[in-house]
């Protein structure tokens, strides 16, 4: 199941943007400037900067998400956003001997499917666990035996490099990342847009919940297009921007 928490982001987030984004406005020096930058006039200048449409001075906050119960599919997704840190449950170092995997909706609520795609998973374990063993012998073998200190060791994740070829993308993940402000923008107008997959959509708006929740005046705007304006999509739009914006409000 999909679990996201925000761990860890800047201090007084708003406050430091509306500090930065003043000094570009401003000749008063660090110490004025900080000192009157209250809670109330922070929020008076992020919202001056959304109406500007002055972005550069969100880079200076930054938010860290510990993010579980999603699939190596989500992965290749999220690092596209490339603004970004990532550190992500390695397949070399921790063995697959029993794989959790994440099981799309549509296949969920369809039984021959979930039946079909259940069996598959566990046809992909057994391989994954025969290959594994294959190897692990073989480099054991290479290296002098298991009474060499050591050998174990090295044999079982040198196994584990090759064997993981044979996993899925519905393989489970875990994630540990980071973005500033800016781009936590830019990701949500992409991936709160219901042309999203599924999977980082959901991840995206439970994201910008936490966001919210930490720093509602940075990220007020934030969202689908269709939130707070016309769909940018065009022609491909979905259509449904009341629903998208029915789950903004709730959002908020």
């Amino acid at each position: 199941m999909l679990k996201v928490q925000m761990v860890a982001c800047t201090p007084s987030a708003e406050q430091l943007v509306a500090a930065a984004a003043r000094f570009c406005y401003s000749p008063a020096d660090t110490d004025s400037i900080m000192e009157k930058m209250t809670e109330e006039k922070a929020a008076d200048f992020l919202a001056m900067l959304g109406d500007l449409g002055h972005e550069s001075p969100i880079e200076h906050a930054s938010f860290t998400f510990a993010i579980e119960g999603v699939s190596r599919s989500l992965l290749a997704q999220i690092t596209r956003h490339r603004i970004a840190s990532f550190s992500v449950q390695s397949q070399r170092y921790v063995a697959e001997n029993s794989f959790t995997y994440i099981t799309p909706p549509e296949i969920e609520n369809d039984p021959e499917a979930k039946a079909f795609f259940v069996k598959t998973m566990e046809e992909i374990q057994e391989s994954y666990n025969k290959l594994s063993d294959i190897l692990y012998n073989k480099h054991l073998a290479s290296m002098g035996g298991e009474d060499v200190p050591g050998n174990k060791t090295k044999a079982r994740k040198m196994a584990n490099e090759d064997a993981r070829f044979v996993l899925p993308n519905a393989c489970e993940t875990k994630i540990m990342m980071t973005m500033n402000a800016r781009s936590l923008h830019n990701f949500f107008r992409l991936r709160c847009c219901n042309r999203a997959q599924w999977e980082i959509r959901e991840l995206a708006w439970q994201m910008l919940a936490l966001c919210k929740k930490e720093a509602p005046h940075l990220f007020a705007k934030a969202g689908p297009s269709c939130l707070y304006g016309p769909c940018a999509e065009g022609k491909m739009t979905c259509g449904k921007a009341e629903e998208v914006r029915k789950r903004g409000l709730a959002n908020v």
